[in-house]
């Protein structure tokens, strides 16, 4: 008997070990961000988190037992929508977070500041890294994600714009419930959050993609895989208003390569058409490594 499937079941083992670490990590922080940042100086948030926080501003109700509830029949809906994995794991985070928002609430925790901006700053930064860790562990933290997926199956709405109908309703209710205020530092906190995950979720790769169109393509080309050590790739083209078949040129750079790579292309050809864009990740060779 052939026992050559155990090394990828032990790798498969061990990466969801991690995944449940790292979700466990991911929604400790996001939980302390709440308790030590947010409620203390009376912020909202956005999402079945938000709507969780109005409802314990307003009638003292359990924050994390509220998004617990509120989560339960979001899962069983997308039962069938969402990969089993990615459901567990996510039933995972919000058992982990709500478990503990009660228990870190109820120990005391350190004043850390009584001043909103500084807590929407740096409460964003705490849930923002525990956010990114767990969705980077295939998990989440539940919420509005999977009303948008939901509705998007239903109707024309995109993801993104269901979640933004949704958070828009939590600030209205804030406004009207609890005050402006609250509202518009649930926003900076919101922002904040937003930012910190993409930066966990793809780092500090921020490389540069090229589009090069040239009347000599090989030639610009040529000077740049020597010169920059990167790889080039041709595209085939055709101009919509000339109909002449192009090849443009497609590279992927480091950020610290621009201003080289300009330059070796003014030299090479000073009529070439150039587009330079954010690649906020790479991955592959020269670049960042495949990550289970």
């Amino acid at each position: 008997m052939s026992f050559g499937f155990l090394p990828l079941f032990l790798r498969k083992s061990g990466s969801l070990v991690l995944n449940h670490l790292g979700v466990l990590v991911g929604a400790v922080m996001a939980a302390l961000s709440v308790n030590i940042f947010i409620i203390p100086n009376h912020i909202a948030d956005g999402g079945v988190t938000g709507i969780a926080i109005i409802l314990h501003y307003l009638l003292g109700w359990n924050v994390g037992l509220v998004v617990f509830v509120l989560n339960l029949p979001l899962y069983f809906l997308a039962f069938r929508i969402v990969g089993k994995r990615f459901l567990w794991l996510s039933v995972f985070g919000v058992s982990v977070f709500s478990v503990a928002m009660q228990y870190t609430g109820e120990i005391p925790l350190p004043n850390v500041t009584s001043e909103p901006l500084l807590a929407c700053i740096f409460g964003g930064l705490l849930s923002g890294i525990g956010i990114g860790i767990t969705l980077k562990s295939q998990g989440s933290l539940g919420g509005t994600d999977i009303i948008g997926i939901l509705i998007n199956r239903m109707t024309s709405f995109s993801v993104g714009q269901v979640i933004l109908g949704v958070d828009v309703l939590i600030f209205v209710a804030a406004v009207v419930f609890i005050g402006p205020e609250v509202a518009m530092y649930a926003m900076i906190y919101i922002f904040f959050t937003i930012k910190v995950v993409d930066f966990v979720l793809t780092g500090l790769d921020n490389s540069k993609s090229l589009m090069i169109i040239s009347s000599d393509p090989e030639v610009v080309a040529e000077v740049l895989s020597r010169e920059l050590e990167r790889g080039v790739t041709f595209l085939d083209a055709e101009g919509a208003y000339s109909g002449l078949r192009k090849r443009i040129i497609f590279c992927v750079i480091s950020r610290m390569q621009v201003t080289q790579t300009k330059r070796l292309i003014r030299e090479a050809d000073p009529e070439a058409f150039v587009v330079i864009g954010d690649a906020s990740e790479v991955i592959g060779n020269g670049f960042r490594r495949w990550q289970t």
